[in-house]
């Protein structure tokens, strides 16, 4: 377990956490907490991403979606590059507080993956198929914008 964020209030008891007003969120042994971005009127979800402490709290600061890279292992702010900057217009946390929910807009190309789609999730696996090796993926090509960035 990672040692408590010294940007956020200490972790009280569960009564505190789940029905208290003190921000304290629960970041794992990796020190990241999931987020997830949601299309504020439609509700769709557009991505999921990891935050550290200093992603949340940027993304807090400024209203827009700044992340923690796993692979790269550096701090990243959505559309940097690409100009499709998360646009925040509100932020939920989950009941025991180790989960956060963007509700955003994206500006720039209305793009939230880098595949080109404005949802990361463009893809959907057939229900009622048995699960094998050859179990194919099918596109829904209506979500894509722009051609995958390279």
């Amino acid at each position: 377990m990672t040692a408590p964020s010294p940007l956020f209030a200490p972790r009280g008891d569960l009564e505190e956490v789940e029905t208290g007003t003190a921000f304290s969120p629960k970041f794992d042994a990796d020190g990241l907490i999931i987020a997830i971005a949601v299309d504020p009127d439609r509700g769709d979800v557009l991505m999921v991403a990891h935050m550290n402490d200093e992603a949340l709290a940027r993304t807090i600061e400024t209203g827009e979606g700044w992340f923690w890279s796993r692979s790269r292992r550096k701090l990243w702010k959505k559309g940097e590059e690409s100009g499709n900057v998360l646009v925040v217009e509100d932020i939920r946390i989950d009941c025991d507080q180790d989960a956060v929910l963007l509700k955003a807009r994206i500006a720039g190309d209305g793009v939230a993956c880098h595949q080109g789609y404005r949802s990361c999730f463009y893809r959907s696996v057939p229900k009622g198929a048995p699960p094998t090796p050859d179990l194919a993926l099918s596109f829904d090509t209506a979500m894509r914008r722009v051609a995958p960035k390279d």
